[in-house]
């Protein structure tokens, strides 16, 4: 089933009162919410106890938990040493993961630097084998592991690398960010079909099985010559992409994606406008 949710917790959350992240469950169960993303990006700054104290908040709630690893992932970095504190970042968000009882955690590649872009993407692949090789030594092949799509044009992740990348190994799922591919492409997701195009690429090339429930961040993104440049909110009536059109697409195609709104401040309740807008689509009209 289509799931709708939160990056985090946005402005009303804090100014309801709440503090604490077990609280955001049973927040997003009220609001009709069915999954929420907890980020580590600027770092794992949590005990085991509070993961399971998480954990057991959100499978009370029944709302389904991700995580994003933290932002400092890099995996075309020329340094070894680097490389595996990123394949560390990685495998301790799927320890905590595993105590939140979640199954997907979220990843940024790597960025170009000073290499080609055709020798970055192929270190970058290199080190994913890699990580596969560590997923399954430490018994994470339950869970997805997705290479996000980036918004700057310096960072690795178009469509079509985040697709190869998952053909390295099943444990690899797609996480299309499509405020990142519309900013990384001077405003390209406008119609149904800018949507459904990318869709069916993606199905063609890695089946509809996998596809079907893929990992989807969604927001409204400032862009300029280089790409992304800030999330906002729906609000904002100057920059896109526009969700209607992809929830049309997704229904032709029959695709049910994890959902989670990364808009900045409003995630929860832009996240509950997606999951309207979706309910109110019809295609066959």
């Amino acid at each position: 089933m289509i799931k709708f949710g939160p990056s985090g917790n946005g402005e009303a959350f804090y100014a309801a009162g709440h503090k604490h992240t077990e609280e955001a469950a049973q927040y997003c169960k009220d609001l009709g919410l069915d999954c929420y993303e907890y980020s580590f990006g600027r770092g794992i700054m949590l005990s085991e106890g509070k993961a399971e104290v998480i954990g057991s908040a959100f499978k009370e709630a029944g709302v389904e938990i991700s995580v994003h690893a933290p932002y400092f992932i890099n995996f075309a970095n020329p340094s070894d040493e680097s490389a595996q504190n990123s394949y560390n970042y990685v495998l301790n968000s799927s320890k905590f993961l595993k105590l939140f009882g979640g199954k997907r955690v979220v990843f940024h590649p790597a960025a170009q630097g000073k290499f080609t872009r055709e020798d970055a993407v192929k270190l970058t692949s290199d080190r994913l084998k890699v990580l596969r090789d560590y997923i399954y030594l430490n018994g994470y092949e339950d869970m997805y592991f997705c290479p996000e799509t980036m918004g700057k044009l310096a960072q690795i992740g178009t469509l079509e690398e985040i697709v190869e990348f998952c053909k390295i190994d099943k444990v690899y799922l797609p996480a299309i960010d499509f405020g990142h591919i519309n900013a990384r492409e001077g405003g390209s997701l406008k119609t149904v079909e800018d949507f459904k195009s990318r869709l069916e690429y993606m199905i063609s090339e890695l089946g509809y099985d996998r596809v079907k429930h893929f990992h989807v961040h969604f927001s409204k993104i400032m862009y300029g010559g280089k790409g992304e440049i800030k999330h906002l909110t729906f609000e904002d009536t100057e920059y896109g992409p526009e969700f209607e059109p992809l929830a049309v697409a997704l229904k032709q195609l029959k695709l049910e994606p994890y959902i989670v709104s990364e808009s900045a401040g409003t995630q929860a309740e832009d996240a509950q406008a997606m999951k309207r807008i979706y309910g109110s689509v019809d295609i066959n009209s």
